[in-house]
């Protein structure tokens, strides 16, 4: 049970072949959001990986990079955050009462504001790596805006937020981490990414700067959208939280771009 936590981190967050965890319960479930930066450092680092090697070989396409690099992101993390953001975009956009927009996110379609949400995302996503990449910090922006989406998870699990339904991922999880844990996760995290842009930054005070405000963007974002989740819907769901997460990304990726 040891290191049941971090099995279903990656298990529930990644596509990577993962062991299942022995006992899946509340506490299980908070430990695997604490370590969801874990899974963060795996497949943002793959994604990097993939950014620098396209890189290596054609040094002058920027934008096939960021665009693969991207793919990757996706590919690596089973496409789940996107579905939740669809979902959540489709809800909320319908402007409905509370229970037709949890009705609207347990559809299996995706409407307008799914597609467009998405869209809009990628777009984003794709648009700021390749000025990172053009800036000199590509693959290690990449790895840091993933970690960053990531460590939203422990600040929407955080104690006090409850789940919108009885059941499903969100009541798992929900008020599971204690925000002094969130915080340690958090400036293990940081201090390991402004590690990571000091070592390898051509332009280490940019890059700092950018680093911070990537994660520290994260955290309002996950504090904003969970009090937006209990006000529209009475608590966060799987889905809300697939979208915080995939927001982030975009939102870390345009600091970074905007610093460098």
């Amino acid at each position: 049970m040891r290191y049941d936590g971090l099995r279903l981190a990656f298990g529930t967050l990644t596509v990577l072949p993962t062991p299942a965890p022995r006992q899946v319960d509340r506490a299980t479930a908070g430990g695997a959001m604490l370590l969801a930066p874990v899974a963060g450092v795996v497949i943002g680092g793959l994604a990097a990986a993939v950014v620098a090697i396209v890189q290596a070989l054609q040094p002058g396409a920027d934008l096939l990079a960021a665009v693969l690099g991207v793919v990757a992101l996706c590919a690596l993390s089973g496409a789940l955050h996107l579905d939740g953001l669809a979902d959540t975009a489709d809800a909320f956009g319908s402007r409905r009462d509370r229970e037709t927009k949890l009705r609207i996110m347990k559809q299996s379609d995706i409407g307008p504001f799914g597609v467009v949400a998405i869209a809009a995302v990628l777009l984003i996503d794709v648009a700021a790596l390749t000025t990172c990449i053009q800036a000199g910090f590509g693959w290690q922006a990449v790895l840091v805006a993933t970690v960053a989406g990531r460590l939203t998870l422990p600040w929407s699990c955080r104690v006090g937020v409850p789940s919108a339904r009885p059941d499903g991922l969100g009541a798992m999880v929900a008020a599971t981490v204690r925000p002094y844990a969130a915080v340690l996760v958090t400036s293990a995290a940081l201090a390991l990414l402004l590690a990571l842009a000091w070592l390898t930054a051509s332009t280490t005070a940019p890059a700092l700067v950018g680093t911070i405000l990537t994660v520290l963007l994260g955290v309002a974002l996950a504090l904003a959208a969970t009090r937006r989740a209990r006000a529209a819907l009475g608590g966060i769901t799987g889905d809300t939280l697939g979208a915080t997460v995939e927001l982030a990304v975009p939102i870390g990726l345009l600091a970074l771009a905007l610093s460098l």
